[in-house]
């Protein structure tokens, strides 16, 4: 766990970033500073592992029927909700929540995908 610390420290300033970068590209989304970014991606990591995992279990029938579709709608919706629970964060309605969750989702995927060829293991 100790020897992750540095992976997920840079994970989680990274993902503030990408929140900077979505409220730059998109005016629905705004962002106050960079410390409202830095908590907004930690409520969004929080939300992400503790109710996103709940709300697939209970809307599985309708994901299932619009073949992951409503995948966005979740993403939005977790998007959407840490933007209520903050000051700092603020969506202009549901919409601009979809298309701010799809951006931070590309930009978390890049990250992901540096972070993991950053510490893997020298072959």
């Amino acid at each position: 766990m100790l020897r992750d610390m540095p992976k997920i420290l840079l994970r989680w300033l990274l993902l503030a970033c990408a929140l900077l970068l979505v409220a730059h590209l998109y005016p629905g989304v705004q962002v106050t500073s960079f410390g409202a970014a830095m908590l907004a991606a930690f409520v969004l990591g929080l939300l992400n592992s503790l109710l996103r995992p709940a709300l697939i279990l209970l809307t599985l029938p309708v994901t299932l029927l619009t073949l992951g579709l409503f995948l966005f709608v979740i993403n939005a919706l977790m998007f959407y909700f840490a933007a209520q629970l903050l000051d700092g964060l603020q969506v202009t309605g549901f919409p601009a929540a979809l298309l701010g969750s799809l951006i931070y989702s590309l930009c978390g995927m890049v990250i992901d995908t540096a972070i993991e060829r950053l510490f893997a293991p020298p072959v």
